[in-house]
């Protein structure tokens, strides 16, 4: 039985509705950043007569040291990224494909480490991280970061490399290839879908990220970019224009990074037929 036209009708209404309601918070602080001087929120029949220019960005830009900061911000998430993903495929790749002792217990202390908020962990890692000397470094933050990934690339990774078929391993072992030529030549290609979106998730939870940065980080000239949108929040009064501005710049690296890696997300079936029965 066919859907009646009304009802198709009443669905796309209530889609197209929910679109707009989502990105009209966001086309409102795109609009609003072109306005000079915004130091209240303006009302939408202001925002939408503004003409776009990009003096509020060139401002941003050159202002408390914002500059600095958003380089400082890339190399910290790019490093912690790389290093979160390549440590957290090796991790799931053993615990997927490797019998050991304790391999259960270990993995659900795993999960169990998830479930702790970041809040409670920032006096035992800054304890630990002041031990090592690594305080007021990239290193210290880094270590942090990427101990924190593995953990989530681990328990994402693990089930997805499980449904890889077996039987891929044979041409590599038949070749005389080694648990280092599987993962390096079967295992990384075939699970690139889940590469990216885990690359997508960590990019943008690093480089959002401003708590433990703060605790960690003293010096003014290494801080990152979450801090220096902070500082466009004056003490008497907020310039929203400034503000909402260095936001939109913050969020291009975030958004540049999911176009580039939209067409590898996860998707169910990559490997389906791949084996013959």
């Amino acid at each position: 039985m066919k859907t009646k036209w009304h009802i198709q009708l009443l669905v796309y209404t209530l889609i197209v509705l929910g679109a707009l309601a989502f990105l009209f918070p966001f086309v409102y602080m795109i609009m609003t950043s072109f306005i000079k001087g915004a130091y209240s929120l303006p009302r939408p029949r202001e925002v939408f007569s503004v003409i776009p220019n990009l003096y509020n960005y060139q401002l941003v830009w050159s202002k408390n040291n914002f500059a600095r900061y958003f380089l400082n911000s890339s190399l910290v998430t790019l490093v912690s990224m790389a290093g979160s993903l390549f440590l957290g495929c090796l991790t799931a790749y053993g615990f997927a494909r490797f019998k050991f002792p304790g391999k259960e217990f270990l993995f659900r202390t795993f999960l169990l480490t998830m479930m702790i908020p970041g809040v409670i962990n920032i006096i035992p890692q800054f304890l630990i991280i002041k031990s090592f000397g690594l305080v007021n470094t990239y290193w210290g933050l880094w270590l942090i970061y990427i101990g924190g990934g593995v953990v989530g690339s681990t328990f994402f990774l693990r089930g997805f490399f499980e449904s890889i078929p077996k039987e891929y391993e044979e041409s590599v072992l038949i070749d005389g290839g080694g648990s280092w030529r599987i993962f390096w030549n079967i295992y990384l290609p075939q699970s690139m879908p889940a590469i990216a979106t885990l690359a997508v998730l960590s990019f943008q939870g690093t480089w959002e990220e401003y708590f433990t940065a703060l605790v960690i980080i003293k010096d003014e000239a290494m801080r990152t970019l979450p801090i220096a949108l902070l500082m466009f929040n004056d003490k008497y009064a907020t310039n929203y224009s400034w503000v909402f501005a260095a936001s939109i710049i913050a969020l291009i690296p975030t958004v540049l990074l999911y176009i580039i890696f939209q067409k590898r997300f996860v998707q169910g079936g990559f490997n389906e037929g791949g084996v013959k029965g």
